[in-house]
Parts: C-alpha cells; structure tokens; sequence
C-alpha cells in the first residue's frame, strides 16, 4: 500500500510538470508568433561559419564578385628594421646636448618627424645606440646624448 501511494504521488508529480512544461512552452511560442508577426521587426542576422550537412547551400550574399576582385589599397607598410634608432639618433643630435631625456626625445620625434613611438621604444633603441657607441647616457642616466657612429 506504501508503495502505491509512493508510485501514485510521483505519477501526479510528473503530470504536473507536464502539463506545466506544455503551457510554458505553449506561451513562449505565442510570444514568438506574436514578436514574428509585428511589422518592421528586426530580424537576427543569420549565423556565419559553415551551413549545416542536412541544410542546402544557399546563395551568397554580398559584393559582386567584381568588387571583390578589385586589388585592396596596401595597409600602411611596416617601418624598416632598425628606423626607430636611427630615428632616435637623428633627434638626439638636433636636441641640445642637456634635454636628452626619452620624454623630449619622444616630444621631437613626435613634432620633427611626426612619428609617436612607445617609451618603452625609445628606451630599447637607445640601448641599441649604447651597445654600438652612438650615444652616452649621463651619470644620472636619465638623459642621453648623442657621441657620434663609431666606424
């Protein structure tokens, strides 16, 4: 008898959830139909990637295949190895020789050559001018000056 009532009790138990499952779903498909049937509606754009095995292709959209084919104007071209030092030192020699720290090297690159360069730029460059014996830095070493190319 336990175990009847046990089974009756989870069988009202699942009709339940049932019949509440069938009335949320019957009312989320009256919102959709009633969202679908407003006019001038947004519509979702279609996902991209690849259409699926069982769907057929359907036909591309977009440009003509003659504006496609147009070669695009080159992106700006990556500066040449080495131009930020070279850069750096054409600046260092314009400044004189007490403002060389990266701040007023970075403020005439900017103004002179109309170039912004990173700090952290500027600073590996005029390493890179160290190693070759082209610049010196002070013995505060927050201000760098220009000593020449070493041939």
């Amino acid at each position: 008898m336990a175990k009847t009532a046990l089974t009756q009790l989870q069988d009202q138990i699942e009709a339940v959830r049932r019949e509440a499952y069938a009335a949320g779903y019957a009312a989320a498909m009256q919102s959709i139909r009633d969202f679908a049937a407003r006019p001038g509606t947004a519509t979702v754009p279609a996902r991209r990637g690849r259409p699926a095995k069982s769907a057929p292709a359907a036909p591309r959209r977009g440009r003509p295949l003659a504006a496609a084919a147009k070669p695009r104007r080159a992106a700006r071209r990556r500066p040449q190895r080495g131009s930020n030092a070279r850069l750096i030192a054409e600046v260092l020699k314009a400044l004189p020789s007490s403002s060389g720290r990266p701040a007023d090297i970075r403020a005439a690159l900017t103004r002179d050559k109309g170039v912004t360069m990173a700090y952290t730029s500027i600073r590996h460059s005029l390493g890179q001018l160290q190693a070759r014996g082209e610049v010196s830095a002070a013995a505060d070493g927050k201000t760098w000056r220009y000593t020449g190319a070493v041939s």
